[in-house]
């Protein structure tokens, strides 16, 4: 779900374009205009806060709700969640423009926000009454900060990149296991772990492929440049960008090689690779770490490691956003402020992985000293965070999304099915062109 140090380092929010529309956000909540946004009961005397999200948010698995309601026992709290955000935003957009249909909270992906903080602001609060800004990273505050200086989204999580891998799998194909030792294998260049993905074939346990998918890698990739899909402009340049295409050509090679699965991210068939552990390593923001654990079996408990990128990358990030037209918008404010507060953020990523945008988050001891199932012992606080601190400050354009799943899954993953390169990477212009135009 979608940087730079923890000092002043601001990311570029461009302009936006046209928005996206058409179709109903299931499960939202009805209008409920509130123009004095006092909360309204939801039956038993208490209120009931809504939140739309997609995905995992994992504040429900992690007991926050619950938590929250303890501390408040006049609030309830229910969330609606649909699984991909492609599914999810554009409908999003489609009740911002009619100011309707909208949950008292709504996460929007750091893809885009830029659209968002542009187009839709005024119909946002301004969280910077509720959320304190000096505990966030500050890219991550202005990301979802308005030109008129509203803020209208709260970062719940960044995602500083490393790789996981299975250290049994490794084992097996005589490569290192030691997380020093793997992270050395690829250190300072992409086209290195692509090398060391060839050294795994060659001696690869039986029905494995190196990594989980040619989505995947490219992500991981195009997640560690500056410029990516539009440049500080606001011009698209994914085509004309030279990293765009490197990054494209270097994860057709290693689809050409069988070197990545053919299965397309957050998809059912590629859960059941992860349960039946088809492959050794992936791209993972700490956020993916939770990921694994729920789709895993538990004898896959403690196989995991976590090594150091190539190179410094961001994938992912997300915001919780409240609406003016909720029926309990205040609450919700106080609700979503309190979410993403660094405790809570600490909490959050002790049970599911999602890195804390909230750098006062980072010395508490339930980051320091976390660690997952999946990987055992392994410190992941400790990785984790000086990752975090490297990110690059990264462009950040409107239609980041559309692009990206274009050429992922409209793209690579195409090589991986019999297409050859350049018809991949054919085929992903035209969807994005064509999804850019509407």
């Amino acid at each position: 779900m979608r940087a730079p140090t923890r000092s002043a380092r601001r990311v570029v929010v461009l302009a936006a374009v046209a928005s996206l529309g058409a179709g109903l956000l299931a499960g939202c909540a009805d209008d409920g205009k509130d123009e004095d946004n006092t909360s309204s009961g939801s039956g038993g005397g208490k209120t009931k806060i809504t939140l739309g999200l997609f995905g995992s948010f994992g504040f429900e698995e992690a007991g926050l709700y619950k938590e929250y309601e303890k501390l408040h026992p006049d609030i309830d709290i229910d969330q609606t969640v649909i699984e991909r955000n492609e599914n999810y935003y554009p409908p999003l957009v489609n009740h911002l423009t009619t100011n309707s249909g909208l949950q008292d909270i709504q996460g929007i992906e750091v893809g885009n926000i830029a659209e968002v903080v542009n187009n839709y602001s005024d119909k946002f609060l301004d969280l910077s009454k509720y959320g304190k800004e000096s505990d966030y990273l500050p890219w991550k505050w202005q990301q979802g900060t308005a030109k008129s200086g509203s803020t209208i989204g709260l970062g719940t999580d960044v995602g500083p990149m490393a790789i996981c891998y299975r250290k049994d799998l490794f084992e097996a194909a005589g490569l290192p296991t030691d997380r020093e030792e793997v992270g050395k294998l690829w250190t300072g260049d992409w086209a290195k772990l692509v090398e060391a993905g060839k050294d795994y074939k060659a001696k690869a346990p039986k029905g494995t492929t190196f990594m989980d998918s040619p989505g995947g890698l490219f992500n991981a990739i195009i997640g560690s440049e500056n410029e990516r899909f539009y440049d500080s402009s606001g011009k698209v340049i994914y085509k004309t960008n030279p990293a765009v295409k490197k990054a494209f050509d270097l994860t057709a090679e290693a689809a050409e090689d069988g070197l990545v699965g053919n299965q397309t991210q957050f998809q059912p068939a590629w859960e059941t690779t992860i349960s039946n552990s088809k492959f050794a390593a992936m791209a993972c923001p700490p956020w993916m770490l939770g990921y694994i654990e729920s789709k895993s079996k538990p004898e896959s408990a403690g196989k995991w490691d976590v090594a150091a990128p190539p190179k410094a990358a961001n994938w992912g990030g997300s915001f919780l956003a409240v609406p003016k037209s909720g029926k309990n918008a205040k609450e919700a404010a106080k609700l979503a402020a309190w979410l993403t507060a660094p405790e809570q953020q600490a909490k959050l990523f002790s049970k599911r992985g999602s890195f804390p945008t909230a750098q006062a988050a980072y010395d508490l001891p339930l980051v320091k000293d976390a660690k997952n199932k999946m990987t055992g012992d392994a410190p992941i606080g400790q990785i984790y965070a000086p990752l975090a601190a490297e990110l690059p400050v990264q462009v950040v354009g409107p239609k980041d999304q559309i692009i990206q799943q274009g050429l992922t899954d409209n793209g690579v993953i195409l090589v991986t099915q019999g297409k050859s390169p350049k018809e991949a990477w054919e085929n992903a212009v035209k969807t994005i062109d064509n999804n850019l135009e509407k």
